[in-house]
């Protein structure tokens, strides 16, 4: 990998999420050698994938360079690479673009789609955990309508405008909400000869309320504000295949759709190498203790959605969002220096700041510790929230200004297939791919 020897400790991070960035950042100028490794050059935000998905900002306003972050952190390296496999004997990393020997590893590769095992809905299924996933979508979403203006039969145009979210978490909620806006105010402008009132947005959740991570009260008003921008709800309804033409679940409920988007369910992206009982299999979580120290090593981190560190409070492991991965990220920081000067590490305790979910203009939910609102101001309190937690002033700016320009114009002007996406699946399309 070409990275100079160095007589201080080697510090190797794997992942440059929201857990990697907040240790790189942690370790600025303290006596250690970081290489940081990601298979992308770029930081996602990912709580705003959605809205590239749906044309509401384009893909570069959410994405930040990782060098960009750590170009004056000095002894700091970034490479460009897939990781093949941990050499935990040898204490090396094994890449695509070489090895590379650690002092100390981090892994933070953060999570994945879990499809619970079900190889047709994965091949035929969209997800939404990357860029290039919400591009694909959005390009997916803007072909389908291209497609039914075209069909003659009624069938084949609902078929393309049938829109099945699965999985009622924030993400899908929040993506059914933006869909349900374009219904509303976008597509019937853009297709005129199209019946857009006949464009369903189907949201399924196993469960029996959605946002079930959330406080009843933000469940019920979300679905309530769903339900009003015409969003079909289903509850205890269980997936159990797509074709890519049929849903069949548990239930008599079936749908004809050429889109479905899966939003069920996350696991970690675990890497080959670890012993067996460091990994927790249904999850492909890594088990850490208080300390973020992967189980049966004691110079291997986890972080973020990919560790599973069980507590009373929280005995399957903290929720696999951004607070706790930065928390642990930061306190790590701390820790290693700790270790390397031969003092105590210091216990990971979470501090839960809230959770919050935006279905629509002017409606979001919001919980806090002590409280539970909704509407108006919560949406505001949503917005200011996730732009003050983007990386880089640009970034904010375009993604402020985007805002305004839309809730002004009630427009998303990211409407563009730009990398198109065809799915094989579905009869008129081809079975070209990117």
């Amino acid at each position: 990998m070409n990275i100079p020897a160095s007589n201080k400790p080697r510090v190797v991070i794997i992942g440059g999420g929201f857990a990697g960035l907040a240790l790189a950042k942690k370790l600025k100028n303290k006596n250690v050698q970081v290489v940081l490794l990601d298979k992308h050059n770029y930081h996602t935000f990912q709580p705003l994938l959605y809205q590239v998905a749906t044309g509401g900002l384009e893909a570069g306003s959410i994405a930040y360079p990782i060098r960009k972050v750590i170009q004056e952190y000095p002894d700091f390296y970034f490479r460009l690479t897939a990781i093949k496999e941990i050499d935990t004997i040898e204490k090396k990393v094994i890449s695509e673009i070489g090895d590379l020997h650690y002092d100390y590893l981090v892994i933070a590769t953060g999570s994945k789609t879990n499809y619970f095992g079900n190889k047709e809905i994965e091949r035929n299924a969209m997800s939404m955990k990357t860029i290039p996933q919400s591009l694909n979508i959005r390009s997916l979403i803007l072909e389908n309508f291209e497609q039914a203006v075209l069909q003659r039969e009624d069938s084949e145009k609902r078929l393309l405008m049938n829109f099945v979210l699965v999985g009622a978490g924030p993400t899908g909620v929040e993506l059914a909400g933006a869909l349900a806006e374009m219904k509303k105010a976008i597509l019937q402008k853009d297709y005129p000869d199209l019946d857009i009132s006949k464009m369903e947005i189907n949201l399924i959740q196993s469960g029996d309320r959605i946002l079930n991570t959330m406080s009843e009260k933000s469940s019920a008003a979300s679905e309530a504000f769903l339900t009003g921008l015409g969003v079909k709800v289903w509850k205890n309804v269980r997936v159990t295949n797509y074709d890519g033409r049929t849903v069949t679940t548990n239930s008599d409920v079936t749908f004809e759709t050429a889109t479905v988007i899966w939003t069920a369910g996350v696991q970690g992206a675990a890497i080959r190498g670890l012993k067996a009982e460091a990994l927790l299999e249904k999850v492909e979580r890594i088990k850490v203790n208080e300390f973020n120290q992967v189980k049966g090593y004691e110079d291997i981190f986890a972080i973020g959605d990919i560790a599973l560190m069980e507590t009373p409070d929280y005995p399957l492991g903290h929720p696999m969002m951004a607070q706790p991965a930065i928390q642990q990220g930061q306190l790590l920081g701390d820790n290693l220096i700790r270790l390397i000067g031969g003092r105590i590490m210091s216990p990971f305790q979470y501090h839960d700041k809230g959770s919050m979910a935006t279905i629509g203009r002017n409606l979001a939910v919001v919980d806090l510790p002590k409280y539970h609102f909704n509407g108006i101001f919560a949406w505001f309190v949503w917005m200011f929230v996730h732009l003050f937690s983007l990386i880089g002033f640009k970034n904010k700016a375009v993604v402020f200004m985007n805002w305004v320009y839309n809730y002004i114009r009630f427009d998303r002007e990211g409407r563009l297939i730009v990398r198109p996406y065809k799915k094989r699946s579905f009869t008129t399309f081809t079975s070209d791919e990117i």
